[in-house]
């Protein structure tokens, strides 16, 4: 297994200030963040989600691309992914970003799913989603570059087995799963092994992030919520799950996606890189 980065979680650094910290940091791949920043955002503080520096944007040239293209490959980083925040059903928006990806020489996208609120029956949810989802993998055959499903809260796939849902009528070579325990902390929960061994050759890379519950006080009732922490510190036993992808024979990239805010950008890399090091090494 080797490691990655998913650029959403250094807000404050730019691309070309990023790529040297991975290669000190002995990161071996780069997931670009993919999406436009409101301008509004741009005065606020950097955040994660809105003012967020390490950003590819849909109104990027060509020329850019490239070059940065090129600044990532004279450091020996890998552009394994290009992770957008698509609407499912979107297929303009879906093959604008695969061609993005490949001229940034990706070998991913994360593709749309359909958030789930209750308001529509999720049996229509999940046809909209697998007819997005066959019509994606034409689009990923066409430019050699895989669509992922991620197992994400608060939408229809937030476990391996729904997940799997989706993309079980695809061929894998286009189409796979983006296998995410922390998010699983808030939704989804399964057996990590049986996920994992459930997905087969579905699985196609692996976030690691971690969460944990905490409690406050609501008219006399104690309320639960998930929350962002550090990678060792959490529900998500990182222990088992390295161990059960090992077990499984993957290959792949473990890519690192954290929210808890402990450390600057700069510890955070370092930090995680050297915890997840000690399972993949």
């Amino acid at each position: 297994m080797k490691l990655s980065v998913f650029t959403v979680m250094v807000p404050d650094l730019t691309p070309s200030e990023l790529l040297p910290l991975l290669k000190e940091n002995g990161y071996d791949a780069v997931e670009w963040r993919y999406k436009s920043i409101d301008p509004q955002f741009e005065q606020e503080n950097f955040s994660f989600w809105r003012n967020n520096f390490c950003t590819i944007q849909p109104n990027w040239k060509s020329e850019e691309l490239l070059k940065l293209r090129k600044e990532t490959e004279k450091l020996g980083i890998e552009t394994l992914s290009v992770t957008p925040y698509l609407t499912c059903g979107d297929l303009e928006a879906t093959e604008d970003v695969l061609k993005k990806a490949k001229l940034l020489g990706a070998n991913m996208i994360r593709i749309g799913v359909p958030r789930y609120d209750g308001a529509l029956p999720f049996s229509d949810l999940l046809q909209q989603a697998k007819r997005y989802v066959k019509e994606v993998e034409e689009l990923c055959k066409q430019y050699q570059i895989k669509g992922l499903v991620e197992t994400h809260h608060q939408t229809i796939a937030p476990s391996a087995s729904l997940a799997l849902r989706l993309v079980e009528e695809s061929n894998p070579d286009h189409i796979g799963v983006l296998y995410d325990p922390g998010n699983m902390v808030h939704e989804g929960y399964e057996d990590y092994r049986m996920g994992i061994a459930m997905l087969g050759s579905y699985l196609a890379h692996v976030h690691a992030k971690n969460a944990a519950y905490f409690s406050k006080e609501q008219e006399g009732i104690k309320k639960w919520q998930g929350k962002w922490v550090r990678i060792d510190r959490g529900i998500v036993d990182w222990v088992e799950v390295m161990n059960a992808l090992k077990e499984s024979g993957y290959q792949g990239y473990v890519g690192m996606e954290d929210f808890s805010e402990t450390f600057p950008s700069k510890e955070a890399l370092a930090f995680n890189a050297q915890y997840l090091k000690s399972f993949v090494e």
